[in-house]
């Protein structure tokens, strides 16, 4: 008997855990609701697990409801964009395009942007790979790609993503991305403004 009622206890606490990190999570991204674009000034870390120096650019974030974020740094030389299923990397002038459709590490990630970018309209609590946290004023959603199969998983170019929002000012703070060989690389978002004018061509690297 104290067994069963140890288990419900338990249960109700995995729940009520759930549900608190679903309304901070909706908190953080409110205005995203109304605001249909959103801007931002952004400065990238770079960090290879084989050197001692990191590599540091900037360049500017851009976001337009519903599906479509651009990252473009060093005069564009370096992005990430995601234009609804589509995803591609821009690096050091090299264009790859994958498709969330069929990736596995992309799926996630868009799943996630849709339901910023709707002020959380979309319940991410019940997607695989997904958990939200708080940490003082901030909300970090962390994102590990579940692959289907070992080929899939060899082929990942990310172990996992975090994004960090301010539950306040519902600007987000950073976006990370480890690699599979133990780098990184992070925007730190500054300057993050709602509203205005963002041309559809910054999707379109």
């Amino acid at each position: 008997m104290k067994k069963i009622v140890l288990f419900v206890l338990l249960s109700m606490m995995a729940v009520t855990a759930t549900f608190a990190q679903e309304a901070a999570f909706t908190q953080a991204v409110a205005k995203f609701k109304s605001a249909k674009t959103a801007t931002a000034n952004v400065t990238m870390t770079q960090h290879n697990a084989a050197l001692t120096k990191n590599t540091t650019a900037t360049g500017s974030l851009y976001m337009k409801d519903p599906d479509k974020v651009c990252i473009s740094v060093n005069g564009g030389k370096d992005q990430l964009v995601m234009n609804g299923n589509t995803f591609t990397m821009v690096m050091k002038g090299r264009k790859h395009v994958a498709n969330s459709k069929i990736s596995a590490q992309f799926a996630t990630f868009k799943s996630v942007f849709y339901s910023v970018l709707s002020g959380g309209k979309s319940d991410i609590s019940k997607l695989s790979g997904v958990s939200v946290a708080q940490s003082g004023h901030n909300v970090l959603v962390t994102i590990v790609p579940v692959a289907a199969n070992a080929k899939e998983k060899r082929r990942m170019m990310f172990s996992s993503f975090e994004l960090v929002i301010n539950k306040s000012t519902n600007a987000l703070v950073s976006l990370s991305m480890k690699d599979r060989r133990g780098g990184y690389t992070k925007y730190a978002f500054t300057g993050f403004r709602f509203g205005g004018s963002v041309n559809d061509k910054v999707f379109n690297p």
